[in-house]
């Protein structure tokens, strides 16, 4: 491997906001903002809109989708 190319690959904290909830990994990803974790240490922190703590697939709150009314509507206003 070249040297000087690849990003660092450190440990840093996801934090969900949508969750409210937070884990440690490893990652290239940089956060600008730094956070406490419970083992004592400081890691960067980076925020995430969407994690699997708040994923609807993850969580079982998927929402149904009404299909066959909006294919309807497309052949009632596509018709030939």
């Amino acid at each position: 491997m070249k040297t000087g190319i690849h990003p660092g690959y450190r440990t840093v904290v996801f934090r969900d906001r949508a969750a409210g909830s937070a884990f440690l990994t490893r990652s290239t990803a940089a956060g600008d903002a730094t956070v406490e974790w419970e083992d004592g240490n400081t890691y960067p922190v980076v925020d995430v809109e969407i994690s699997s703590a708040s994923h609807p697939f993850y969580t079982g709150n998927t929402r149904v989708v009404d299909t066959a009314g909006r294919v309807e509507r497309f052949e009632r206003r596509y018709r030939r």
